[in-house]
């Protein structure tokens, strides 16, 4: 009963087997090889227009070199308050961009609001140097509370970011599971809707480490070859990720785990609903559930070998907590199984 993170899960059987035929053999270093050139052939396929891509080991990499890449002198990106980047990333966007800083941004349920975005700007709009300059927006995809962005809602966000000539960035390290929990494409979710570069993260859903900045708007990032290299992100035997992407594209099979394991976080929040000890604390919408449970509860479920962590009460949460019950987040990946499900709930039921 693996709930506590999809990093926890293993490596898909077909990206696997796909290391292992490109073993073998030579092919040109840096990402110059025949596989590689295929893959960022397949992103642009997958977008639906030429993209940029770059390999990174991390996330965390993808974040920080995709915010250095369009810092300014005093530079500030905006994120919400409770992003992976402001929260999770120990300081990484200040290493890599040599000092620039996060300004947080509220919004409910870990969605940014456009109101607050815009008022954050502009208190950064006044010709008053000395507070810094804004260089960018950044939004998390699926968010860190496992809501989800409409495209309207990131067109609004991108409408801000405009107006006021910032680049907006899209943190998708659960990108599959936000296209799988609302079925529309990625181009549309990101470019068309205003997004100029991404973080597509491939680690937490099923591959064994590959993540990539994508760059839809070339004015955006044009130095991030040059801060990739310095910041030791270059992988000399690039064809072992674009072996990874190869497979985690054939067939849709990106799309068909995310669904998998959105399914599953789903069977995952009914069983809680319905179990007399639990209740969800909002209703997810990809692949993390977040359940009010008493802490007692917890530690049982715990003791029986049941992974999973206590979360923070994030901004905008309406519910109430007992005196003992604590907020619990519980992640389904492209690995959990309808039976770790099952009997989770049989836990709960006492």
């Amino acid at each position: 009963m693996f709930f506590a993170s999809d990093n926890w899960a293993g490596v898909h059987p077909d990206i696997s087997a796909n290391l292992s035929r490109h073993a073998a053999g030579i092919a040109t270093a840096y990402g110059d090889g025949d596989l590689d050139r295929a893959v960022y052939r397949r992103f642009s396929e997958i977008f639906e227009r030429d993209v940029e891509v770059f390999f990174v080991a991390t996330g965390t990499a993808a974040n920080a070199l995709s915010m250095a890449s369009m810092n300014r002198i005093g530079g500030i990106a905006l994120c919400h308050s409770e992003a992976h980047m402001n929260v999770d990333e120990f300081g990484a966007m200040g290493f890599y961009s040599g000092g620039a800083r996060m300004a947080p941004v509220p919004g409910p349920l870990g969605r940014m609001s456009p109101q607050a975005l815009d008022k954050a700007i502009k208190r950064y709009s006044q010709d008053l140097a000395p507070a810094g300059q804004p260089m960018a927006v950044t939004i998390t995809q699926a968010t860190e509370v496992g809501t989800v962005y409409t495209v309207d809602d990131i067109n609004a966000i991108a409408e801000v970011s405009r107006r006021h000539k910032l680049p907006l960035h899209m943190d998708g390290a659960r990108f599959a599971n936000a296209i799988a929990a609302t079925e529309v494409t990625p181009a549309e979710m990101t470019w068309k809707s205003g997004v100029d570069l991404i973080s597509f993260g491939g680690t937490k859903n099923g591959c064994w480490m590959a993540d990539a900045v994508v760059i839809f708007n070339p004015e955006v990032g044009r130095d991030l070859r040059l801060l990739r290299q310095r910041a030791g992100q270059t992988f000399s035997k690039a064809r072992f990720i674009s072996a990874q992407f190869e497979a985690y594209f054939t067939d849709d099979l990106w799309l068909r785990m995310a669904r998998h394991a959105n399914a599953t976080a789903a069977h995952l929040a009914e069983t809680i609903e319905d179990a007399p000890a639990g209740r969800l604390a909002w209703l997810p919408q990809a692949n993390e559930v977040f359940a009010i449970l008493d802490r007692a509860v917890a530690e049982k479920l715990q003791a029986a070998g049941a992974k999973f962590y206590e979360w923070g009460v994030p901004l905008g949460f309406d519910g109430h907590l007992g005196d003992n019950e604590a907020i619990y987040r519980f992640v389904a990946s492209f690995a959990t199984t309808t039976g770790e499900v099952d009997r989770l709930g049989a836990l709960l039921a006492g």
